[in-house]
């Protein structure tokens, strides 16, 4: 049996990122614990201390509404991003290599400006003369990189 996982993002402040990323995803806040009515109230439960909650009350995760992709968690910490990414998404939109190239690198950008406006910053653009790829990276809006390709 294949093991689950979850994705878990560390931030500053999972409320944008929940938003972002939803958007980015497709994927819906998800729902506190039966019997709760906010995770807030599921952590304090637990025992999680109030002063490690931070502000607000906002859902902190994201789950497929389909069921078949990896619950997002985006975790609080204190410390900023400091370096680049070892681990990323890639955002996969262009259709792969059977799609004409011109039609690829079009998805992509169109992708690129949904996510832009979003609140997205695109970082590079990855193409080269005579190579048969088109891909974007971007940053979040803490500033961790992903890729549209």
């Amino acid at each position: 049996m294949p093991t689950t996982f979850q994705l878990t993002i560390d931030c500053a402040d999972p409320g944008p990122l929940v938003a972002f990323w939803s958007r980015a995803l497709g994927y819906e806040p998800e729902a506190p614990p039966a019997g709760f009515p906010s995770w807030r109230a599921y952590w304090l439960s637990i025992g999680v201390p109030e002063e490690e909650l931070g502000e607000g009350d906002c859902a902190d995760s994201l789950v497929d509404p389909d069921g078949r992709g990896p619950r997002v968690w985006f975790q609080q910490v204190p410390e900023g991003k400091t370096v680049k990414n070892r681990l990323h998404l890639d955002l996969r939109v262009s259709g792969g290599r059977e799609v004409p190239l011109e039609t690829r690198r079009a998805r992509v950008e169109a992708e690129v400006a949904r996510l832009e406006a979003a609140g997205a910053e695109c970082a590079d653009v990855l193409a080269e003369p005579g190579q048969d790829h088109f891909a974007a990276m971007l940053r979040d809006p803490e500033g961790n990189e992903f890729c549209v390709c």
